[in-house]
């Protein structure tokens, strides 16, 4: 049994990593129905919440069905971080995550995300003044380092765990590789298997199939998987996931008309959280992988990801259930 903090998690538990953009309520309710055992927020900005930005104030919305689920904000400043840790203390998340590993430049250039991957002791004293300011459990995603040279994150997660973060994942990249390049797991491994480490490691970065996951577990001994882009689109991933590592078996492909109704359910979750214009908008991106596969499909997509209206998306969706219906994916 995994535990973060006093949070009972099964064996090699899936974790829905913050994404930008992505990680909203509406899909991390799909993917908590497919299996995912801990999901995150999107990355709230702290400077964002202590000046109560609709945008970063959004995205504390949790609700009871997700849980646990984890916040995860970002930020440099001391003061501004402790004091967005109580304003997320009021929306009673079950988990505070620190992020430290966002490569994109407008965060890396404030010291935030990935660019306190310069600066350990700082990390440190931060991770340490949050885990002293609140009761809830504060764990830590991060990169390997900033670059090849800097890699030390036996010594890092080490130092991490002994001001009293509760669990960490890392991303097999350093900020320097972004998303290029492969992710080397075999760092996250030794951190795992430092003798005095004894909070979760959680690996995450090209965790892209079951067998994937399977290797994660078995061949690196991590203690579980932060799965990120490959359940864009792909809620099931969850299950399909744990169907392997239970059977050793692969799931069928899901099928046409639950992809749709997924979709379906998706769009409308989207709409009723954040308005038409935005609902539409950001669900988009999980089209193309809703229905990869479907020969000569170019048409409905370009109807879902270009029509502002959602009436055009649903109606989209109808026509596509229609002409596909009985289309049978066949497993990658």
């Amino acid at each position: 049994m995994t535990k973060i903090g006093n949070i009972q998690l099964p064996d090699f538990p899936l974790l829905l990593a913050p994404m930008e953009d992505v990680s909203d309520p509406p899909f991390r309710t799909l993917c908590k129905e497919q299996g995912a055992d801990v999901v995150y927020t999107e990355f709230i900005s702290s400077e964002g919440l202590i000046r109560d930005a609709a945008k970063s104030v959004m995205k504390l919305d949790i609700y009871e069905k997700e849980r646990p689920v984890g916040i995860q904000i970002f930020g440099a400043n001391l003061d501004s971080m402790l004091q967005s840790v109580e304003i997320v203390e009021k929306t009673n998340p079950d988990i505070i995550d620190i992020n430290f590993g966002c490569p994109v430049k407008k965060v890396v250039s404030k010291g935030a995300g990935a660019g306190i991957l310069k600066d350990f002791d700082k990390m440190v004293s931060l991770t340490e003044a949050m885990v002293k300011h609140t009761k809830l459990p504060i764990t830590v995603k991060t990169r390997l380092g900033w670059d090849h040279n800097s890699i030390r994150i036996v010594e890092v997660a080490e130092r991490l765990q002994d001001v009293g973060c509760q669990a960490i994942s890392i991303h097999g990249r350093t900020r320097a590789q972004m998303y290029k390049g492969s992710a080397d797991w075999a760092p996250i491994a030794d951190v795992k298997n430092n003798q005095r480490m004894h909070i979760p490691v959680f690996g995450n970065g090209d965790i892209d199939s079951p067998q994937a996951a399977k290797k994660m577990r078995d061949e690196y001994g991590l203690d579980g998987a932060m799965i990120g882009r490959a359940s864009i689109g792909n809620p099931w991933f969850f299950n399909e996931v744990k169907y392997y590592l239970k059977t050793g078996k692969e799931l069928p492909p899901t099928s046409l008309v639950e992809r749709v109704n997924a979709a379906r359910r998706h769009l409308q979750m989207a709409i009723d959280w954040k308005g038409d214009k935005l609902g539409v908008y950001e669900t988009r991106r999980h089209y193309t992988n809703y229905f990869k596969g479907i020969p000569h499909f170019k048409e409905y997509r370009m109807k879902m990801v270009t029509s502002d209206d959602a009436k055009d998306v649903f109606a989209a969706f109808d026509e596509v259930e229609e002409k596909f219906g009985d289309h049978i994916f066949v497993a990658p």
